[in-house]
């Protein structure tokens, strides 16, 4: 079995970081798609057409099954890859449902990119999962140029932050969700500006528990 995973750059490496410490035994491919990050700042009808390639690119390399380990690309480009493709094809989601479980009542913070945030699959997810709305939603584009340029920390990314995130009343947060995969890389430089004992929640366990179960 060769399960193959995709991003934008070096976002979705956390999402394969997670594979690899469960099943170091099996073949994993990774391909980073550099040349159109960001994702979160494209057009649907432009992740349609990056994923396609990038699914495509992976199984003609012998992937058995592709992880889009990327919530935008999973937001924009999901459905048009399971119609388009045989394979197992598997997506990312912010993990809103786990957050606002383990919060008992308190609010969410979902950080995500702007395509993500916009397109109509997490709004359905909150409509589901959200019905007493205590979810906020907060667009983070910034963070993945600085992930790419292996910025995780710094006055640079700690004024960005802390512009972002002045306008909510953060004690009253019982969890962040990290709904971008890029944005697992800045929990320390996020923890430093949050309350103590807010929880980081992401989608990687989640997805790889999906994966593995599935397959």
């Amino acid at each position: 079995m060769r399960i193959a995973f995709f991003d934008s750059g070096i976002g979705g490496l956390s999402v394969l970081e997670e594979a690899l410490s469960r099943r170091p035994e099996v073949e994993f491919l990774y391909y980073a798609d550099t040349d159109h990050v960001p994702y979160g700042q494209k057009s649907r009808a432009a992740l349609i057409d990056y994923a396609g390639s990038a699914v495509s690119f992976l199984l003609a390399a012998g992937a058995d099954a592709v992880v889009v380990a990327c919530n935008t690309a999973t937001a924009a480009a999901i459905d048009f890859l399971r119609e388009q493709f045989a394979a197992p094809i598997f997506g990312m989601e912010p993990a809103v449902k786990p957050a606002l479980a383990e919060t008992a009542g308190r609010r969410v913070l979902v950080l995500a990119t702007p395509l993500t945030l916009r397109e109509q699959k997490l709004h359905h997810l909150l409509d589901a999962v959200d019905p007493a709305h205590c979810a906020d939603l907060l667009p983070l584009p910034g963070l993945v140029a600085f992930a790419e340029r292996r910025e995780f920390d710094g006055p640079a990314v700690q004024d960005y932050l802390q512009q972002a995130l002045a306008p909510f009343t953060l004690a009253n947060y019982g969890a962040v969700v990290l709904g971008c995969t890029h944005f697992n890389y800045f929990k320390d430089s996020l923890a430093a500006l949050l309350p103590a004992g807010i929880q980081f929640v992401d989608g990687c366990r989640g997805t790889i528990n999906h994966v593995f179960h599935t397959l």
